[in-house]
């Protein structure tokens, strides 16, 4: 055997757990770190829907800033209708809402477009519907709104033929 394996070998090892032990510590702080930053992040951003919450509900702009910002960290106010989100802003009914009067329209215009309507004549057809502070609706509502009802197995859906979007009933084989 070496001389440099009698010598250093062994705080060769010792070093390298040590560096290991080391690694694992400075992971372990971060991992704290970020989780504490993220709570505080979670909590100023209850605080601020608390203090938006009509603007949140009206303005279709404002609106969709903030689901951008909550998607942004992980939130989505969108998950349950029943959590703390959709408690706070009603917003979880907002698209059920929106959701079942999407499917009306769709199977009301079924006779004259097939089942197929185009995006921004949905949305045009829902805000006559809908009316004054509620008429506020984008295409990013729409889509939000279609999105809940691929949850229940619906078959309805958005298909994009080039630049244009369509909303319909679309039967898989």
């Amino acid at each position: 055997m070496s001389m440099f394996r009698i010598f250093f070998l062994p705080n060769w090892e010792h070093a390298k757990d040590q560096y290991r032990l080391l690694g694992e510590n400075v992971a372990k702080l971060r991992t704290d770190l970020m989780k504490e930053q993220l709570a505080t992040f979670r909590s100023q951003l209850e605080d601020f829907a608390r203090k938006h919450k009509n603007d949140i509900r009206k303005n279709p702009t404002f609106r969709a800033q903030f689901h951008e910002m909550c998607a942004k960290v992980g939130v989505d106010p969108l998950a349950s209708n029943k959590g703390f989100w959709a408690e706070l802003l009603g917003i979880g009914d907002f698209y059920y809402e929106l959701g079942v009067q999407i499917v009306e329209i769709c199977l009301n215009t079924r006779s004259h477009n097939g089942g197929l309507i185009n995006l921004p004549e949905l949305c045009n057809l829902l805000r006559q519907r809908r009316k004054g502070d509620r008429g506020a609706v984008t295409e990013d509502d729409c889509l939000r709104a279609i999105s809940k009802l691929k949850v229940m197995g619906s078959g309805f859906e958005v298909i994009s033929v080039g630049k244009k979007k369509l909303f319909g009933l679309c039967q898989r084989n």
